[in-house]
């Protein structure tokens, strides 16, 4: 017998969710097919199975929170063949057909099939031919329609009235296990921390010089709005240490080592942030091609526990191309996260000529306990000077 534990998910993650099963009992396992599906406050990942067998017992059912190290399953090595397969029924021998099959009786002329009678009741509902079409025509079931009628009937004036308001009924949708996850995180981080947000409009030409050189590094990798704007972001902080840190009761503690978390959407499932580890220090060029890591693995869903933790200060790109900016919640225990406007191309002033230049707006939302309005608003120009400043050719 080989006993499932659930092993190591990334450093000081001690326990995880047993979120699927992808086997029962009784079912033949295959060594490193995936078992089952484990939830942690960062990453869901496949467990591989350790063993070839039958599945012979589940100790932690879908729903379970359990320590890592903990028994959770029992594989039979011994048992490597498949339950037979039930016989297939015998099919019995065909009924030879009679020689010749009575022929129905024709409905007597002049009367309707049941179906299309004057009158007809669904579920207890009255409906004319002329209310069954609106409703039919409308999309409205005849079961959520109160009839004003004699008896409850339906009426005319019934029908188009629930028509012309549309179905009523409200569906009920569970959210998902990444939508709860990142609801109770966010919720804890807006009630725990005063937060405060200031944003500017700043000069965007850098990206007209990126587009003259491509948007690519050298090796070919993808450089973006969003690349840029972290790495002026992060060089920043170098100058304004006290928004690359964590608040610990009275003590602020701030952070040698800036490590960039980054906002990444999932379809139905909230979001994650995977985080650029030591991004002080690098080229444009290193960080694109570390972004670009993230975010394939990410799309592969290969993404460790490791990859999600340890984040210092959080930058979230434009959600699409005709956002002005957006109002991030800090997320706990950071005081500060950056927002990225999409860039647009507005008419500006240039040595008193009207043109065609490049603007976007930057937001920085604040723990109020540690910044406040004028230093956030330090810190952006800060960053749009930075930004201006980059050299691209040497940097991609």
């Amino acid at each position: 017998m080989v006993e499932v534990t659930l092993p190591s998910l990334g450093e000081s993650v001690t326990e995880g969710t047993i979120t699927q099963w992808f086997k029962r009992v009784g079912d033949l396992v295959a060594r490193d097919e995936p078992l089952f599906e484990v939830s942690t406050d960062k990453v869901d990942s496949e467990m591989p199975s350790p063993a070839a067998g039958v599945l012979t017992e589940i100790l932690a059912g879908e729903g379970d929170t359990v320590m890592t190290g903990s028994r959770v399953a029992v594989i039979d090595e011994t048992q490597t063949a498949a339950v037979a397969a039930p016989p297939a029924p015998t099919r019995p021998e065909p009924t030879p057909a009679p020689a010749s099959a009575p022929v129905p009786e024709a409905a007597p002329v002049g009367r309707a099939p049941a179906t299309l009678r004057p009158d007809e009741a669904v579920g207890g509902v009255v409906l004319s031919p002329v209310v069954r079409r609106i409703l039919a025509d409308g999309g409205v079931a005849p079961s959520s329609v109160v009839g004003s009628g004699p008896g409850g009937t339906i009426t005319r004036r019934d029908a188009e009235r629930a028509v012309a308001l549309g179905p009523t009924e409200e569906a009920s949708v569970a959210l998902s296990h990444g939508q709860r996850r990142m609801g109770q995180h966010l919720a804890f981080s807006a009630q725990v921390c005063p937060q405060g947000f200031v944003a500017l409009e700043v000069d965007g030409s850098v990206f007209a010089r990126l587009d003259a050189l491509g948007r690519t590094t050298r090796e070919g990798v993808a450089v973006s709005d969003e690349t840029l704007v972290a790495l002026a972001a992060v060089r920043a902080l170098g100058e304004f240490e006290f928004l690359n840190a964590s608040l610990e009761g009275d003590r602020l503690v701030l952070h040698r080592s800036v490590n960039l978390g980054l906002v990444r959407p999932l379809a139905d499932e909230g979001m994650l942030v995977p985080v650029v580890h030591a991004a002080a220090g690098l080229t444009l060029r290193a960080l694109a091609h570390r972004i670009s890591d993230l975010d394939e693995r990410l799309g592969a869903r290969e993404l460790t526990a490791d990859d999600l933790m340890g984040g210092t200060f959080t930058v979230a790109a434009a959600p699409s191309p005709h956002a002005l900016f957006t109002q991030p919640i800090v997320i706990q225990p950071e005081v500060a996260a950056l927002s990225i406007g999409a860039v647009r191309e507005v008419p500006v002033v240039v040595d008193g000529t009207l043109a065609v230049g490049r603007r976007l707006v930057l937001g920085l939302s604040f723990d109020h306990r540690v910044c406040e309005s004028t230093a956030a608003a330090r810190y952006l120009e800060r960053v749009a000077e930075l930004l201006g400043g980059l050299d691209l050719e040497s940097e991609r």
